[in-house]
């Protein structure tokens, strides 16, 4: 698998990687879902909910022979190492995804502010509702129903404290563990469905203030 084309987003101290999700990928994660979710037993043993945030009804578990048969698990450690290069200038060494799982969100649902274990998490988008509904108010200007927002620090001059996220389908973001975010709830009748993961990498590159 080659390199992709790897963007940064740094509105505050952390950076914030953007990445394309291959479209392979995509539909062999979809596909998964999909079988899962029709087989009550199954979806039963790969509930991922109550070790998450979440107040949604349905988290998968993506299991480690799913991580590399769909090529998901090439895909996160060749980007984190893009990501860690390009932002910090070193090479990575080590990369484990000590967890993954599947949110299937649905209207009213969302993730309130928290942050991750690991050193390095991210989110991807796999399908997405059409309509995410409107705000109550017609009179504002940004609708946030069903957005991602990272935040970080306070609001100050000249540095914002949060920067939101529009879903798109294919679209990845990777950031820092520590670094707080939330999802807002939408309204309607389809699936906002995305991916997520946890991973270590090298103790001397996520441990700057140490020795």
């Amino acid at each position: 698998m080659s390199n992709n084309k790897i963007s940064f987003i740094r509105p505050f101290g952390p950076s914030i990687a953007k990445i394309k999700i291959p479209e392979e990928i995509i539909f062999s994660l979809n596909n998964y879902v999909d079988e899962i979710i029709i087989d009550e037993k199954k979806l039963s043993t790969l509930d991922h909910g109550e070790k998450l945030a979440g107040n949604v009804k349905q988290e998968i578990t993506v299991n480690e022979d799913l991580l590399k048969s769909s090529g998901l698990l090439e895909f996160l450690g060749k980007s984190v190492s893009q990501w860690i290069e390009a932002s910090d200038k070193k090479k990575l060494t080590h990369f484990t995804v000590i967890s993954s799982w599947i949110v299937r969100q649905f209207e009213n649902e969302y993730n309130p502010i928290h942050q991750h274990s690991g050193h390095i998490s991210g989110v991807g988008y796999l399908k997405l509702p059409t309509d995410y509904g409107k705000p109550f108010q017609s009179t504002k200007k940004n609708n946030l129903n069903g957005n991602l927002s990272f935040i970080h620090g306070s609001r100050m001059f000249n540095s914002s404290s949060y920067i939101n996220v529009e879903p798109k389908i294919g679209d990845f973001y990777l950031f820092p563990n520590y670094l707080m975010h939330t999802v807002y709830p939408f309204y309607g009748n389809e699936e906002r469905r995305s991916i997520s993961f946890n991973a270590t990498i090298d103790d001397e590159i996520y441990n700057v203030c140490g020795g």
